[in-house]
């Protein structure tokens, strides 16, 4: 089902011109074309020359946004012990042992933006990759999500801990903030989260890097960037 895009949005994108911008500027223009009425979260989205079939050209980590997302996300923690308790403390909003494992098996409960689980309750927690898994909320050490120094894990995914891979397409989509946000804090988060990504650059990667790269919010027209100066980093 294709729709027309609406008058709003047409009159937004004759703002973009089809040229790269560079990423100040792209920042500005990506505020000042909003249309909508409700505080849109801004993305990257970065079409990287990996191929992601090869496990040795997989691209994926994380990043501590300087600004946050604008959301404090909800957290659960899946532990047991003394952890439970240094879950409440660190300020998760979910905390359990099996009972939270039961919780989701039972009743499909998804009602949290990440999850944090100590190792020793991954067996159980591994029952729950149909569920987790296609929502990316399933623990994994690489993130950070598995570990038992909860209380960074919980610090830093309420700070605005963004993570990032590449799809199956060679695409990065990452959010980095809202329209609302002061541009200058806008453009410091989206520089944070494309410096990550440079630094991720597999050895395995061979020619252009960052292929292509745009900034959009939720609803309105992208804003294409110029990666030239990306690419000079991983050169």
């Amino acid at each position: 089902m294709s729709h027309k895009p609406g008058k709003k949005y047409e009159a937004a994108a004759k703002q973009v011109e089809a040229k790269p911008y560079q990423l100040a500027e792209a920042v500005t223009l990506v505020q000042k074309i909003k249309f909508t009425k409700f505080d849109e979260t801004v993305e990257v989205h970065m079409r990287l020359g990996v191929d992601p079939k090869h496990a040795d050209q997989m691209v994926r980590g994380t990043v501590v946004l300087p600004n946050g997302l604008g959301k404090s996300k909800r957290v659960l923690v899946i532990a047991s012990g003394d952890k439970l308790r240094e879950a409440e403390d660190a300020g998760a909003d979910f905390v359990g042992g099996e009972d939270a494992v039961t919780r989701i098996q039972n009743e499909n409960w998804i009602d949290y933006d990440a999850v944090i689980a100590t190792p020793d309750m991954m067996r159980s927690v591994g029952r729950l990759g149909k569920i987790l898994g296609p929502r990316g909320l399933m623990p994994n050490p690489k993130t950070g999500t598995v570990t038992t120094d909860v209380r960074t894990a919980v610090n830093e995914i309420k700070a605005g801990k963004v993570e990032f891979r590449v799809d199956k397409t060679g695409v990065i989509h990452a959010p980095v903030g809202k329209v609302s946000f002061a541009s200058d804090k806008l453009l410091e988060n989206t520089n944070s989260l494309i410096q990550a990504v440079i630094r991720a650059k597999p050895s395995a990667a061979k020619g252009k890097y960052v292929k292509s790269a745009t900034l959009c919010s939720t609803m309105g027209p992208g804003v294409q960037l110029d990666v030239a100066a990306f690419n000079l980093k991983t050169a």
